[in-house]
């Protein structure tokens, strides 16, 4: 079992859309562009999570896409849902006749599996993603702005030190 293309590009870009979404609308354009997720592609999930309330669309020069609903009102499993993305451990899809028209075995095992995926994915909201993703790039830019000071006292140090040892 697994999340397919959908399911993890349309959280990707949720996030994506959440981390700007105060600045007014954002282009699919822009999101295709930082996430690498073809336009086309885009524009498809997106048009799924309008009809299902999740983003807001505004047309016109400076249009985009807007959150339709607060951050932490949205859970992955509510964007995952909204693209018709099926994440189902089953064989059957929940139907109970993987085996001769009747359940497997490990029917119930699968099925308690899905539930508590989907339990998991309804209590992860939009918002934690956004403010996780948010502070793992400010310390990424702290940390690259950190390690170049770093380096340039090293140089300085280094240089300081030859010349005292030579000069």
């Amino acid at each position: 079992m697994r999340l397919t293309t959908k399911g993890r590009f349309a959280v990707t870009a949720m996030i994506d859309l959440g981390m700007r979404h105060q600045h007014g609308p954002v282009t699919l354009a822009g999101i295709s562009e930082r996430q690498r997720i073809s336009l086309s592609y885009l524009e498809q999930l997106f048009g799924r999570l309008r009809r299902q309330g999740i983003v807001d669309s505004v047309r016109g020069p400076g249009g985009g896409y807007t959150l339709a609903r607060a951050l932490d009102d949205i859970s992955v499993a509510c964007i995952i849902r909204a693209v018709d993305e099926p994440i189902d451990a089953t064989k059957c899809g929940g139907l109970g006749n993987c085996h001769d028209d009747r359940e497997c075995m490990t029917h119930d095992l699968w099925m308690g599996l899905n539930a508590h995926i989907y339990q998991y994915l309804e209590s992860v909201h939009l918002g934690e993603l956004v403010r996780k993703q948010l502070k793992k790039e400010a310390e990424e830019m702290q940390d690259g702005a950190s390690a170049t000071h770093k380096r340039g006292r090293h140089i300085v140090g280094s240089a300081e030190l030859k010349a005292v040892v030579h000069g």
